[in-house]
């Protein structure tokens, strides 16, 4: 009994010495990175000009994925002060948070400035699929998107 203990506890201690000498080989060296991982220093992000159905002179930062695609996406958008979002929707779950500025957001088919709500750097906000909303930019604002694409901004009638 004494002998097939011990030959239990020399082949735990070997198989943990193994693991012990490969495991480190397994972690990123630097400048390396693991499969899927994404790492962009602030420096090295830029900001781009946004797309037609977004309001004139918004930009965007495209972080991970493809928002014109099926899957997971971050981006960051930057929108002027003063700017207005009639009332639009969006087909899947809108995830925002504002890094800085101050945004109102209200529900609803008429933009209604007393039904707003007010959301500041670190606020979340979550848009339910199909949902009719509309939204102030009060300051200039840069808030972070983290969807599952497609992801299209549909108004019911043109915006001006």
């Amino acid at each position: 009994m004494q002998r097939k203990r011990s030959g239990f506890v020399i082949m735990v201690l070997g198989v943990a010495g193994f693991l012990a000498g490969i495991l480190p080989a397994q972690d990123p060296q630097p400048g390396q990175l693991p499969a899927g991982a994404i790492q962009v220093p602030a420096d090295k992000l830029a900001w781009v000009e946004a797309p037609p159905a977004l309001p004139a002179g918004a930009q965007m930062m495209l972080l991970e994925g493809d928002p014109r695609k099926e899957g997971l996406f971050t981006l960051r958008l930057k929108i002027l002060a003063g700017t207005r979002l009639q009332p639009h929707w969006h087909p899947r779950d809108e995830r925002v948070t504002v890094l800085s500025g101050l945004v109102k957001v209200g529900f609803g088919d008429e933009f209604e400035e007393a039904n707003m709500v007010s959301f500041g750097p670190g606020s979340f906000y979550l848009n339910p699929a199909e949902s009719r909303h509309y939204v102030w930019f009060v300051e200039e604002t840069v808030m972070q998107l983290t969807n599952v694409g497609p992801w299209e901004v549909l108004y019911p009638t043109q915006p001006e």
